[in-house]
């Protein structure tokens, strides 16, 4: 490589080569002055300055809403989301409260108030939630911006197709993007499950976040090549690197061409092996994506989305036809509907919040289902109502760690189903029952629990963190989160065992799934479904129809013999490169050179 040239390393987050000029994004920081308001100046008048500040901010998010282009409008929910933060009690009574009884001037109160909502988000367990954190970020700067009397306009100046470096997007910023001109997208912060990364995917852009430094190290009109799949920027590139990767993206979009032609087929292994493959989802918006990219059911429903989107509790009606509509455009395919899984720190309104000193292992969940009776109920009902006409739903409790949370939850299905059964109200008294196994407890039970119910959904994301004790949101302990750790992959496959000894499907619905490398290991655990994010269908889809289930097998009998995730991952490495090199060559091209490549790998534990 040139000596000039610089490699960035960052998260790849959406497949594909982008080349071109960069735009770099430079949104000045805004200086936040400090001050403590005097007997003689007006608190009520910093108040109202406060809350003009929030005024012009939701009326900008509206209009960026009613703006939105075509291919963005399923991720409008996004900006309305960002329009509820703006005077959740977390941000604004928390604001107010300063200005009031420390006589804060606004701008130091807003970011007090910030500060204590990282300090709580930062707390939970949940990956999904707390990586929200950027958005109350985001909603934050806006509201800062407005009270310094700054404008945005800093999207103006894109005239051409160009890779967009950011310090960060948010939804707000990508609303407003240019999707003709965009190459490609990279930020410095973000995760796997930042917005930018969710628009990025669902629109075919290549997008590396977690860069870091890019924003530092590229510069306007400089040519970068963005690698989405490796994770990695190449700047100052020569002549022969650009050569290259223009081959690799020609090389990309025809095996992704060729994968997406045969999504629809059933994912059946070489040996005649099916494998059912869903969508996890948590939008009626995402049936299109899920369909359309060869999904064959919804396996995981994500029904707190709808409840954290909303300034009041939502009622039995407004579930019930949300639900309803969902099982009706799937149908037939399944449903699987998971019972509200929010804790009692989170972003809400429409229940006490509850001081805990560990979110993470506190009330969330199936917990706060059953300490929230009429919540429940509600929900519970409205599930019940929607299966009538379809019948294709199937029930499911989160977090269940014992038998008599799930004897207590099952107590509360009944009674609600002998409500509506005395009001003659129609529902499907065949819906499947099932629990997701996410904790160590579960799986300890697991042949107890397998009596109870219909089938079972491990949770990886969950069950991982828990059983290997770290917060893989922790960058000092973020290595220890190994999918191939023995423990971990022992914990699953003593899930599988004891529900096909009783009789019921076990599927896996967490980010394992949706990672290609990881097929040959979930094949071989003998899962009956898959559920993932709709984009990464096809391609497990497209592994599961070229491998074999007997050398799968053979592979993870094998893998539980070995000590270290290390050398759990060399083996994988060395088998996925061996039946999949056309994966490998594509998507992954440091894994033909280097060892190891697969993620999270670290060969010490």
């Amino acid at each position: 490589m040139d000596r000039d040239a610089r490699i960035i390393n960052g998260i790849g987050v959406s497949p594909g080569i982008a080349i071109g000029k960069a735009h770099v994004l430079e949104r000045g920081s805004v200086t936040v002055p400090y001050y403590v308001l005097t007997e003689d100046e007006s608190i009520e008048g910093e108040c109202a300055r406060f809350d003009a500040a929030i005024g012009r901010a939701e009326r900008d998010l509206q209009e960026i809403k009613e703006k939105i282009r075509p291919e963005l409008r399923e991720h409008a929910h996004v900006i309305e989301f960002h329009q509820m933060i703006l005077r959740d009690r977390l941000i604004y009574d928390e604001t107010l409260r300063l200005i009031r009884e420390e006589r804060f001037n606004a701008q130091w109160a807003l970011v007090r108030a910030l500060r204590k909502a990282h300090e709580v988000f930062g707390a939970l367990g949940d990956e999904y939630i707390r990586s929200r954190v950027a958005d109350v970020d985001a909603v934050g700067q806006q509201v800062l911006r407005n009270l310094s009397g700054r404008t945005d306009d800093w999207l103006d100046g894109i005239r051409e197709r160009v890779i967009v470096v950011a310090r960060d997007l948010s939804p707000a910023d990508v609303g407003q993007l240019r999707l003709e001109r965009t190459l490609g997208l990279v930020t410095d912060m973000g995760g796997r499950t930042s917005h930018t990364s969710i628009i990025a995917r669902s629109l075919n852009i290549p997008a590396v976040v977690g860069a870091e430094r890019a924003t530092e190290l590229i510069s306007t009109g400089s040519v970068i090549i963005v690698d989405g799949a490796a994770g990695k920027l190449i700047t100052n590139p020569t002549e022969r690197e650009i050569s290259h990767y223009y081959e690799r993206q020609d090389e990309i979009e025809t095996y992704v061409k060729e994968i997406n032609r045969k999504a629809h087929l059933p994912a059946q292994t070489r040996d005649g092996h099916h494998v059912g493959v869903e969508a996890n989802i948590e939008l009626l918006e995402e049936v299109v994506a899920a369909k359309d990219n060869g999904a064959e059911g919804v396996g995981l429903y994500r029904t707190e989305f709808f409840f954290m989107n909303r300034k009041e509790l939502p009622d039995e009606e407004t579930l019930y036809h949300e639900y309803r509509e969902l099982a009706e455009l799937m149908a037939p395919q399944p449903v699987t509907m998971r019972t509200l899984d929010l804790g009692a720190d989170k972003l809400t309104s429409w229940y006490p919040r509850l001081e805990e000193a560990n979110p993470a292992l506190g009330l969330r969940s199936i917990r706060l289902c059953l300490h929230y009776l009429e919540v429940f109920k509600s929900q519970l009902r409205a599930i019940l109502r929607a299966s009538a006409l379809a019948r294709n739903i199937r029930l499911m409790f989160p977090l269940v760690s014992g038998i008599g949370e799930l004897m207590e939850a099952k107590r509360v299905l009944n009674e609600v189903r002998e409500e509506l059964t005395a009001a003659r109200v129609p529902f499907d008294e065949g819906m499947q029952v099932g629990v997701m196994i996410e904790v160590p407890s579960a799986v300890a039970i697991a042949d107890l629990l397998a009596r109870e119910v219909a089938f079972f959904s491990v949770g990886t994301n969950d069950l991982i963190q828990y059983s290997l004790a770290i917060d893989r949101g922790n960058e000092h302990v973020a290595y220890l989160y190994e999918p191939l750790h023995p423990g971990v992959l022992r914990f699953i496959k003593q899930a599988v065992d004891a529900g096909h000894k009783a009789g019921i499907e076990v599927s896996i619905c967490g980010e394992m799934a949706a990672e290609p490398v990881y097929t040959p290991v979930i094949l071989g655990l003998e899962f009956d479904r898959l559920s993932m994010n709709p984009q990464a269908v096809p391609r497990v889809k497209n592994l599961i129809s070229r491998s074999v289930m007997k050398d799968c097998r053979k592979f993870v009998r094998r893998a539980l013999q070995i000590s270290t995730a290390g050398e759990i991952g060399d083996q994988l490495h060395d088998m996925m490169i061996k039946k999949f090199p056309e994966e490998f060559r594509v998507f992954d091209p440091s894994a033909l050179m280097a060892r190891p490549a697969l993620p999270r790998f670290r060969r010490d534990h």
